[in-house]
């Protein structure tokens, strides 16, 4: 709000003729002095529906409403449909057992916790054992639930089992490939619909697995993270327990990594002394010029791009970075831009704030609208 505010509440906007966006028709300028019919009449000739720019936001923002209305919209639609089916081809309930046959394949086994204790021990000098655990202990708790609820709901559809109000939504929700709301209260946040969210749950179990079976990682998913404030805490309790400093001297400076293959940085990185290095992340609003190795304005009809593997620094008593040369650029979790509390005081969306190297004045990037995420809807 601060922002946005400063273009209009400023000296400048006396001067007849300022600028007060930057729309390609130019059409919104300070009127110059005069009566009222004057400004009626420059208010009237402004465009019925504004341009993106108008508000600060790249024509890609149009592309985003767009989508978002459609959304909505068939979502809306799919909620109406009616439930028992009046033509040929397979039965609702076909349909139903099928695709929980399917996806109780897939759900991968749960990890023995006592196993896991053995290798991964809570430790002094590694807190991301107890991060590990804890991954660990999230998972099997929504995998447990997944197992348990499609094989009652295959059940009930024989008539094996009574057809409960919970099983009757998980039926809707599989029938309308929409995560069950039985799911989603054990899960992570996501926007997916049911079968890119259980391709994304494989590979946040193989992530998870991987770190079981070959020790921690050289580099790490953080989109994999069930809980990425834990893991984020632990690289600052690691660094200060090991300098036998107090930890709330300590953060995280935070250093862009160039790779030739963002999408693969396994190969080419290698596990720093201090810290970790991530990556995972998604730019929506603008995007990242490898050569100037700063942000840059998004490209026609790329909503989002990769953002580069960052190394996670800790440093005691850091000092802040250049404000003009630094955008605090917010990362959430999903693109809703929104949450809530959670007993642990931390939100459940909002992840943290990442520092971002820019060339023009950050109050630019806040006007687009940039975050980061670590996930996508698709």
């Amino acid at each position: 709000m601060n922002c946005l505010l400063s273009d209009y509440c400023n000296a400048n906007v006396l001067d007849e003729g300022h600028p007060l966006s930057r729309d390609p028709g130019g059409h919104y300028v300070q009127p110059a002095l005069g009566e009222h019919k004057d400004y009626v009449e420059a208010i009237a000739a402004w465009p019925i529906q504004a341009h993106p720019e108008a508000f600060g936001l790249h024509e890609n923002a149009d592309i985003t409403c767009a989508q978002n209305e459609v959304k909505d919209l068939f979502e809306t639609v799919l909620s109406l449909q009616p439930r028992v089916s009046t033509g040929g081809g397979k039965s609702r309930e076909d349909v139903i057992d099928e695709a929980a046959g399917a996806l109780l394949d897939k759900v991968p086994s749960e990890w023995l916790m006592l196993d896991i204790c053995k290798w991964y021990p809570i430790m002094y000098e590694e807190s991301q054992n107890t991060v590990l655990q804890q991954e660990c202990m999230r998972y099997n708790k929504l995998l447990k639930q997944m197992a348990s609820t499609l094989k009652d709901v295959r059940k009930a559809l024989k008539g094996e089992v009574v057809m409960s109000t919970e099983l009757d939504s998980l039926a809707s929700s599989l029938y309308n490939n929409q995560v069950p709301g039985m799911w989603e209260s054990k899960a992570y946040p996501s926007l997916k619909p049911l079968v890119l969210w259980q391709d994304d749950l494989l590979r946040r179990c193989n992530f998870i697995d991987d770190w079981v079976q070959h020790g921690i990682p050289a580099t790490f998913w953080i989109s994999g993270f069930f809980f990425p404030q834990a893991f984020l805490t632990a690289i600052n309790q690691n660094f200060a327990r090991k300098a036998q400093i107090g930890i709330d001297t300590v953060s995280c400076e935070m250093l862009n990594r160039t790779v030739a293959n963002p999408a693969d940085p396994v190969a080419e990185l290698e596990r720093p002394e201090s810290g970790a290095i991530v990556w995972g992340l998604f730019l929506e609003g603008c995007a990242w010029d490898p050569e100037g190795f700063t942000l840059s304005e998004s490209r026609p009809k790329e909503l989002f791009t990769s953002y580069v593997p960052v190394w996670l620094k800790p440093v005691q008593n850091r000092q802040k970075p250049d404000p003009k040369e630094t955008f605090m650029c917010p990362c959430y979790k999903i693109l809703t831009r929104k949450g809530v509390l959670s007993t642990t005081g931390h939100s459940t969306n909002f992840v943290c704030t990442f520092e971002v190297p820019t060339k023009v004045n950050p109050n630019h990037w806040v006007k687009r609208g940039v975050a980061l995420f670590l996930a996508l809807a698709y």
